[in-house]
């Protein structure tokens, strides 16, 4: 496997003992990552891998992502809408402001 140009982990929520315990997968993280992952592939993004996480241990900014090799991370990433802000940015090679944290 080629190594990709970015990694987007998705937080899941998944504390130790493996049940998902935060706020992000109570806010849909997980159907936000299967739109994400479509959403690369209908633009042809092929260098850009997503995986789930665990806790991101910021719930208070949930649903949650980063972007690596970058390290931006996001917060309150609600909607689709927000998913193309920061898949648009990402095309240009900066970060989606409007949703980082930190």
């Amino acid at each position: 496997m080629k190594k990709p140009k970015h990694h987007i982990f998705v937080c899941g929520s998944f504390r130790a003992g493996g049940a998902p315990q935060g706020v992000c997968h109570k806010k849909n993280s997980m159907d936000l990552l299967q739109y994400l992952e479509q959403e690369l592939s209908d633009r042809g993004l092929t260098e850009v891998v997503v995986s789930s996480t665990g806790c991101l241990k910021i719930c208070d900014t949930g649903p949650s992502l980063i972007v690596y090799p970058e390290n931006w991370w996001y917060g309150r990433v609600e909607t689709e809408s927000a998913i193309d802000e920061i898949i648009e940015a990402l095309e240009e090679g900066k970060p989606a402001h409007s949703y980082l944290i930190g």
